[in-house]
C-alpha cells in the first residue's frame, strides 16, 4: 500500500469523524523529529509466512493458539499483554500509545519492533512515549502522508494497521485472533471506528484475493462503503476470492 492509493480512504475516514488533517500532519511531525529510519526489510522473514493478527477482544484469550500455530505473531495495543500471559510472543506490536506504552516501550528494548503511530489526538503520548523507546526497533507510522521516517503502510485503527503492515512486507496467509466487530462494551465512537477496521479489511482482502473469515457476514455492507469511495479503483471486482458474495 502506498498513500497515493490509500489517500481517499483517508480522506473518507477524515470526513466521516471530523477529523483534521492539519492535526495528523502535525503530530507526525513530531514523531519524524524523535524518531530513526526503520528498515522495512527487517520484516524479510515475514515473506510468505502465516501471521497471526492479534487484535484485543476479549475473544483473544480463547483464539491464543491460533496465534501460537502461526509463524509469525503481530499484536495490536493490549492484546500483546494477553498473549504474553499465554505464553505467546510476539513478532511486532502495532499501537497508537493508548493503552499499554509501557509494554511497548519494554518490547523495543528487548528487541522486538514496534509500530508506533501518530495521529492528531496523541501528540502528549508521542511526546513522553516515543524517547523512551529503543529506536532501533521503533518503526513510527502516521494515517497522514508519510513524511522523513514516518511510514504509512495502510490501516486506520491498530488492529488493520497490524494487517496491512503484514501485507506491505509479504506476507502469506493472515489469520485473525482476537477480532470482533460487534463488542457490545466499546462506546459509538469506537464501534464506529470497527466498522472501519472492517472495510479496511475487506479492501485488503480483495486487494490479496484472499478470504478472510472475521469478514463473514460484513462483505456486503464493506463493498457498498468502498465502492462509494474508490469507485473505479476498488481492487478485486472478478473471482471467487475477491467478488462481493458474502459468507
Amino acid at each position: 500500500m502506498n498513500f497515493d492509493t490509500f489517500e481517499p480512504v483517508y480522506e473518507a475516514i477524515l470526513d466521516d469523524f471530523g477529523f483534521g488533517r492539519d492535526a495528523d500532519e502535525r503530530v507526525r511531525d513530531v514523531a519524524a523529529d524523535l524518531a530513526t529510519p526503520f528498515p522495512l526489510d527487517r520484516f524479510g522473514d515475514w515473506e510468505g509466512k502465516t501471521v497471526a493478527v492479534a487484535g484485543a477482544a476479549p475473544s483473544l484469550a480463547d483464539d491464543a493458539a491460533l496465534a501460537r500455530d502461526a509463524d509469525v505473531v503481530v499484536a495490536a495495543s493490549t492484546a500483546a499483554d494477553v498473549l504474553a500471559d499465554r505464553g505467546v510472543a510476539v513478532d511486532c506490536m502495532v499501537t497508537d500509545l493508548d493503552k499499554n506504552p509501557e509494554t511497548a516501550a519494554g518490547l523495543t528494548r528487548e528487541g522486538t519492533p514496534v509500530a508506533a503511530h501518530a495521529h492528531g489526538d496523541n501528540l502528549s503520548a508521542v511526546r513522553e512515549w516515543l524517547p523512551r523507546f529503543a529506536d532501533e526497533w521503533t518503526l513510527p507510522t502516521t494515517q497522514a502522508a508519510p513524511a522523513g521516517p514516518v511510514r504509512n503502510t495502510g490501516g486506520f485503527t491498530d488492529g488493520d494497521r497490524a494487517a496491512f503492515l503484514a501485507d506491505h512486507v509479504g506476507a502469506g496467509e493472515l489469520v485473525f485472533p482476537g477480532w470482533e466487530f460487534d463488542d457490545p462494551e466499546v462506546d459509538p465512537m469506537k464501534a464506529r471506528k470497527l466498522d472501519w477496521a472492517a472495510h479496511l479489511l475487506r479492501w485488503l482482502e480483495r486487494r490479496r484475493g484472499e478470504r478472510f473469515a472475521v469478514l463473514d457476514g460484513r462483505r456486503e455492507a464493506a463493498d457498498a462503503a468502498l465502492e462509494e469511495i474508490l469507485g473505479d479503483d476498488l481492487v478485486g471486482e472478478s473471482g471467487p476470492e475477491g467478488g462481493s458474495t458474502d459468507g
